[in-house]
């Protein structure tokens, strides 16, 4: 596993530390899990914003939904 050094401001570490004491975590494991959970979202909104921008993708009009739904009633 390689090993990354970062510079944090003093009260992001400290609510940081406050957080691993809570959970009985270490900073690495917080530090771990809150990157990868950062990476996962950032692939989410590329990939969001990919389908946004496809001319093939069908947008949906909100109404036109709403008044099927209803209409199943």
């Amino acid at each position: 596993m390689a090993q990354v050094t970062a510079r944090l401001p003093d009260d992001l570490v400290a609510v940081l530390d406050e957080a691993a004491r809570r959970l009985g975590r270490s900073r690495a494991e917080l530090i771990r899990k809150a990157l990868e959970y950062y990476l996962d979202d950032v692939e989410d909104l590329r990939l969001a914003l990919e389908r946004l921008q496809d001319p093939d993708d069908p947008v949906l009009d909100w109404e036109e939904v709403r008044r099927d739904l209803l209409e199943r009633d």
